[in-house]
């Protein structure tokens, strides 16, 4: 409210009408902020969307939590048919009796490439073992995959090709890279989202590799 004079005049306790208005708004923000900051703003631990491993069925667990839309631990794996960069077809179903490390990349992907070292070192490691590791690539030419993978990175594992990204999408892989671990029975053990070191890697074959020692 103005005065003769043009300038506002405050209310009758002394204080702007604006100024009011914004406290009050200021006090319902506090409150809102009270009872669902925690949601807002600090994922819970216990989200799966939150964790870079999702779990685990023996000693390697990572606590048992779940991805939202993933293949589970404890479920088959998708059976699948995919090409490798010569054009000769496999079918992951064709592979029951021995592990599986099922590793879904890119070569545009920097943590796909700094993960593939200790991917070979492992296969090195276990392939007397029967362990095979399918590596799943992402909507690229047999030519970009086979020129990063044989010489570039020097890998000896198998990389398929997922062209239209249907296994991706079948396995609800959103993130890369991502791991599964499937044992002999062909069932799911472990999933793993983001890149992985040599000692992860070998945590969680343990549930599907038997120690030898």
């Amino acid at each position: 409210m103005s005065g003769e004079d043009g300038l506002e005049t405050k209310g009758e306790n002394g204080r702007h009408p604006l100024a009011v208005f914004g406290g009050v708004i200021l006090i319902g923000l506090a409150l809102v902020l009270l009872i669902f900051g925690g949601n807002l703003f600090n994922r819970n631990p216990d989200d799966a969307s939150f964790l870079p491993q999702i779990s685990s069925l023996g000693t390697s667990s990572t606590g048992g939590v779940s991805a939202r839309g993933s293949l589970q631990p404890g479920r088959p794996a998708h059976d699948f048919v995919l090409n490798d960069v010569d054009g000769r077809p496999l079918r992951l179903g064709d592979l029951r009796g021995q592990p599986v490390l099922l590793n879904f990349w890119a070569t545009w992907c920097a943590p796909c490439r700094v993960e593939m070292p200790d991917l070979q070192a492992v296969y090195d490691q276990h392939q007397a073992d029967g362990l095979i590791i399918l590596a799943l690539n992402r909507e690229e030419s047999a030519a970009t995959v086979r020129a990063f993978f044989y010489d570039e990175m020097d890998l000896t594992f198998t990389p398929l090709l997922d062209e239209a990204g249907e296994v991706a999408r079948l396995y609800n892989v959103a993130n890369y890279p991502t791991s599964y671990f499937i044992g002999r029975d062909g069932m799911v053990t472990a999933v793993h989202l983001g890149m992985m070191t040599e000692p992860q890697i070998e945590a969680y074959l343990a549930d599907i590799i038997p120690d030898k020692g």
